[in-house]
């Protein structure tokens, strides 16, 4: 299946969170689908990103992973999304999956020795997630689920993007409202 990688797909707001955003709908295992299931959409991610993504200037050209190296991104991809989505949800607190977010990022530097491959990118980007003023502004979207950085002056952004996600969500608080007020 192909995809479009369109700006929304990169509201994550680091390239670690958007690869962790790879998996639509990751809470419901019947309606779930993974984008980089097909090794060209990897590709395409790759390319997208170096123009959409928030840390295109950090990350100005990357390349996608050969298809041996694949699995190593999916394992980091899947530790990134398990620490952090774990650790928004403690509160800060999740060593254990510290440590396979660690030994993915360190697999991955050295599976992809070049800082322009995926793969090496986005464990720096996973590894710059760590430190704690970044750490305590992610989020995960009250509408799909996907991670982000709250970048917001007061810490208060609820949803991955304003346009779509907050748009929804609104759109179905109005449709339940009028629609209790006629029963």
């Amino acid at each position: 299946m192909t995809f479009r990688w369109t700006k929304h797909r990169f509201a994550g707001g680091a390239l670690a969170l958007d690869v962790a955003n790879s998996v639509i709908l990751r809470s419901d295992a019947t309606k779930s689908l993974d984008r980089f299931a097909e090794p060209e959409q990897i590709v395409a991610f790759a390319e997208a990103s170096t123009r959409l993504g928030a840390e295109r200037d950090r990350f100005p050209a990357l390349t996608a992973p050969e298809a041996g190296e694949r699995p190593v991104l999916l394992e980091l991809r899947e530790a990134i999304d398990g620490y952090f989505r774990s650790s928004i949800a403690s509160g800060g607190n999740d060593d254990g999956g510290l440590a396979e977010l660690l030994f993915a990022c360190g697999t991955a530097l050295r599976s992809f020795p070049l800082s322009e491959s995926l793969g090496n990118a986005t464990a720096h980007s996973a590894l710059s997630l760590l430190a704690a003023d970044t750490r305590e502004r992610l989020r995960i979207c009250g509408n799909c689920g996907w991670l982000f950085i709250d970048r917001s002056k007061n810490r208060s952004r609820i949803w991955c993007d304003m346009t779509v996600c907050g748009n929804r969500r609104k759109a179905s608080r109005h449709y339940h409202r009028q629609k209790e007020a006629r029963t």
